[in-house]
């Protein structure tokens, strides 16, 4: 009997402590993401606005990554990462063997998170968009 006390008193301490609990409501999830991503239309934005900037992967981009549009889908697709040879920058279908998701989560191992400047991170939906893009085979469409 003590230990069923026990354990309702402890469920009770810690539904308090947690602000759904005490107010009723659910968990706030995170947004739903394009489970499929075009490159053009939901990519290249992205790497436009957070990593083709002067200085970092713009015209001359760094470690020979430019991601201006035009250019960085050949220069990321089944192309060898300079930092780590043995990984590709982007590798079609495997997201977690992709170096450029490495860097933009900040699991890489040479180097510092991408994007390094402004920002220094995606966020959320941008990083899952990269994810889901590369996921669905990397297409150039």
């Amino acid at each position: 009997m003590k230990t069923k006390g026990l354990v309702l008193l402890l469920a009770m301490a810690f539904c308090v402590t947690l602000p759904q609990c005490s107010k009723g409501t659910r968990p706030i999830l995170p947004p739903p993401v394009n489970e499929n991503p075009s490159f053009s239309g939901d990519i290249q934005p992205i790497f436009t606005s957070n990593c083709a900037l002067s200085g970092c992967h713009g015209d001359v981009g760094a470690y020979g990554l430019t991601l201006t549009a035009g250019q960085s889908y050949s220069l990321l697709v089944n192309v060898k990462s300079v930092q780590v040879p043995t990984l590709m920058r982007v590798r079609p279908a495997l997201p977690d063997s992709s170096y450029v998701v490495r860097k933009i989560e900040g699991h890489q191992t040479v180097g510092v998170r991408m994007p390094a400047h402004p920002v220094a991170d995606l966020g959320y939906a941008n990083t899952q968009l990269v994810k889901n893009w590369i996921t669905k085979g990397a297409q150039y469409n």
